[in-house]
C-alpha cells in the first residue's frame, strides 16, 4: 500500500481547516480510499478528523468490514479518536505529528499516547506507527502555533 499517498491526501484535507489541521483518510487493503474526514469542531466538538472519517465510513456502508482498513491522520489521535478506532475495529494506524510535538508547540491536546489507549483496551487493539511524512505534518501545526491568539 502507498502509505505516503494516503498521508499526502490527509495533509491536503487538513489544509481545509487551518485552525485545526487534522485530516484523515481511511483506506482498504487494495489502497482504495473508503472515507475521509477533517476536523469540524465548529459543527460539533467531537468531529475530529478521525471521528468524521469513521462516521462517513459507516454512513456509506453500515456493514463495512473494518478488519482490512488502515487509518491515516496528520496527528496522533487523541484518546477519543483512539477509542473510536477501537470501537469501530480499525486495526492499523499511521500518523504524522506526535502528541509530544503538539505539546511542545503549546497546542491543545490530551497528553496520552494512542498506543497507551490501545494497550488498555480489553476488547480490541490497533497497530500504530508515527512519523509518516512527519515534517510535512509538523509544518501544519507549526503554522497554527505561530498564529496570534492560538
Amino acid at each position: 500500500m502507498d502509505h505516503e499517498k494516503h498521508m499526502n491526501r490527509a495533509i491536503e484535507l487538513a489544509r481545509r481547516n487551518p485552525d485545526a489541521p487534522f485530516g484523515c483518510v481511511i483506506a482498504d487493503v487494495a489502497g482504495e480510499v473508503v472515507a475521509e474526514g477533517v476536523n469540524d469542531a465548529d459543527r460539533s466538538p467531537i468531529l475530529h478528523g478521525e471521528t468524521a472519517a469513521i462516521i462517513q465510513l459507516f454512513d456509506r456502508d453500515p456493514g463495512a468490514d473494518p478488519s482490512n482498513l488502515t487509518l491515516y491522520t496528520t496527528a496522533e489521535p487523541c484518546p477519543m479518536c483512539s477509542g473510536a478506532m477501537l470501537w469501530s475495529g480499525i486495526p492499523r494506524l499511521y500518523y504524522g505529528t506526535s502528541v509530544v510535538t503538539l505539546k511542545g508547540l503549546g497546542l491543545d491536546h490530551i497528553d496520552l499516547a494512542c498506543e497507551e489507549v490501545s494497550h488498555r483496551c480489553s476488547f480490541a487493539s490497533f497497530e500504530a506507527e508515527g512519523g509518516l511524512l512527519e515534517r510535512e505534518c509538523d509544518a501544519l501545526f507549526e503554522e497554527l502555533a505561530q498564529r496570534p491568539g492560538v
